[in-house]
């Protein structure tokens, strides 16, 4: 396989930034010199080592596509923006034919699908890029469909920590929501517990100091109704190696599915998880 083309946005977000390191070191990829930011990013570069990249916001990127690409020609967008910038991102990405692999949270996830299955383009979508999270979901959604009301009558308490940063309340969180209520568990997406203090990450969870900046700390609790069981479901990610990796198998995932021609497809990391 040729060296695939990439453009990286999002920086200078933090797991934006790390991917531009990893891929700069991946002689699979040609990192672009550029990326598309946010309205509130003044800086108009971002240096990663020595290489210097292009920042470009909303209002200039529909001025600069058709030059980036005449000079890169065929090239995958990695979208890992702001849960505000989902709809509108995804708009620009299939208007100009750019296939993509979107880690953003957020948005609305149905119209987000639409955009693409009416579009000349296939994206791999997915709430959370860390496979062995998502393999584990997958556990979840089995049991979820093939043992229905397992728990009822237990109460459930859904806790979830990320960096001060992270706007939203985590989508792998809401995802399992869906699956606890098919187990029996009556819970709302607006009933899990946020963190996003680093004062209380630190001292009340236990999270490691260097890491505040950077994690994904989950436990899903389950308590029979009369205090006598409990299951507790704990994923505790320092880091976003984790998600890095995710992404790069994305990618590569995404080239097959076009090289055979596949248009208008949206792909989950299920999907790259069972390279169907």
């Amino acid at each position: 396989m040729d060296r695939v083309n990439i453009m990286v946005n999002g920086v200078p977000g933090n797991v934006a930034v790390q991917l531009v390191r990893h891929i700069r070191r991946d002689e699979r990829f040609f990192l672009l010199p550029c990326s598309l930011t946010g309205p509130e990013i003044t800086e108009r570069e971002f240096m990663s080592g020595q290489m210097r990249i292009r920042l470009i916001r909303p209002d200039q990127r529909e001025d600069q596509i058709r030059g980036i690409r005449e000079q890169y020609g065929f090239f995958i967008s990695i979208d890992f923006t702001h849960p505000a910038a989902v709809n509108s991102n995804a708009d620009f990405y299939c208007r100009h034919g750019l296939p993509f692999v979107m880690g953003t949270t957020g948005g609305d996830r149905k119209m987000l699908s639409d955009i693409v299955e009416k579009s000349s383009v296939s994206a791999v979508i997915a709430p959370n890029m860390a496979k062995q999270i998502v393999g584990f979901q997958a556990m979840m959604e089995y049991a979820a469909a093939h043992f229905p009301g397992l728990f009822e009558g237990y109460s459930l308490e859904i806790r979830e920590s990320h960096q001060q940063g992270k706007a939203d309340t985590s989508g792998t969180a809401k995802a399992m929501v869906s699956y606890f209520n098919r187990l029996g568990c009556d819970f709302s997406t607006e009933d899990i517990v946020k963190e996003r203090d680093p004062d209380v990450q630190e001292k009340e969870w236990g999270i490691p100091a260097s890491r505040l900046g950077g994690h994904a700390w989950h436990t899903y609790t389950l308590l029979s109704d009369d205090g006598t069981v409990k299951f507790s479901f704990t994923h505790n990610v320092n880091g976003r190696d984790i998600y890095v990796k995710g992404t790069v198998d994305a990618v590569l995932f995404l080239v097959k599915k076009l090289e055979n021609g596949v248009r208008g497809r949206v792909f989950s990391m299920i999907d790259v998880l069972k390279k169907v």
